[in-house]
């Protein structure tokens, strides 16, 4: 079996835990620091993204508490109500991959993913029932991504 396959099972297979974990004992929960940002595949290559919002983000700190998420207004969140799910590659960053897909039939959304680190067939999501409508996409345990504004966003474990 080759490496990458075995880290993908032995990843789905402790991810399986945690739907039985406590809120308090979720994988998520802690710091995470944004460590980079890139421009989305699926930006318009016309229209560059906002660079003093990317300069502002990365280097900052984001917090997932029990009951709040801390961290810069854009990710912030007094309330959320977390949901653990797992996303294929077509459904990631809000289903953008598989946007991408509809439009051009020659885009496979895995490979897209891949680009990004991704290299499984299914990432555990974390919904957050905020109003900025941000999703966190856990590349593994200590690596997560976020879309906004056309960036793709990486963090980091603390």
């Amino acid at each position: 079996m080759n490496l990458r396959l075995q880290f993908c099972l032995a990843l789905a297979g402790a991810v399986l835990l945690v739907p039985a974990l406590r809120a308090d004992d979720a994988f998520y929960l802690g710091a995470w620091k944004i460590t980079s940002a890139t421009i989305a595949p699926w930006a318009d290559r016309e229209r560059r993204p906002d660079t003093a919002e990317i300069k502002s983000l990365v280097g900052k700190t984001v917090t997932f508490e029990k009951h709040r998420i801390l961290g810069p207004r854009q990710v912030a969140c007094p309330d959320p109500k977390y949901a653990l799910k797992d996303y294929p590659a077509d459904m990631l960053f809000e289903g953008a991959f598989g946007e991408m897909h509809e439009r051009d039939k020659s885009i496979d959304p895995a490979h897209v993913a891949a680009t990004l680190g991704f290299k499984c067939s299914s990432w555990k999501t974390l919904e957050t029932g905020c109003g900025n409508e941000i999703n966190w996409y856990f590349i593994d345990a200590t690596t997560a991504a976020i879309g906004l504004n056309d960036t793709v966003y990486i963090l980091k474990k603390q």
